[in-house]
């Protein structure tokens, strides 16, 4: 994937609610996670991380901790797309779940 797609993907500078649900969604797609399990990983209701996932508030501080320390993606990706400090590894099973995340928003959008 050339360098134009993954900021076009990550929505490279946008701090917005709607770029870090997306952010959020890949996160926790790519980790295997529903949101109930999520939740419950970070003490948090399942209707915490859905309303994170749709733009109603931003990933909480709980919620970013854990995707840094149990799975590598840090707050800079999270809360700004910033991806070149993520590990390859971390890179490569992301940016797929980005552009299903992308593409569910678009949907839903429209």
């Amino acid at each position: 994937m050339q360098l134009d797609q993954k900021i076009a993907l990550a929505m490279t500078g946008d701090d917005s609610k709607k770029a870090q649900a997306i952010r959020l969604r890949a996160a926790r797609h790519m980790i295997g996670l529903d949101q109930k399990t999520l939740g419950s990983e970070v003490g948090l209701k399942k209707t915490a991380i859905s309303n994170m996932e749709m733009a109603l508030s931003y990933p909480s501080l709980p919620v970013m901790r854990y995707l840094y320390r149990a799975h590598r993606v840090d707050f800079n990706f999270m809360m700004n797309g910033d991806f070149a400090q993520l590990p390859g590894d971390v890179q490569a099973s992301l940016f797929p779940h980005l552009e299903d995340a992308r593409r569910e928003w678009d949907r839903k959008e429209s």
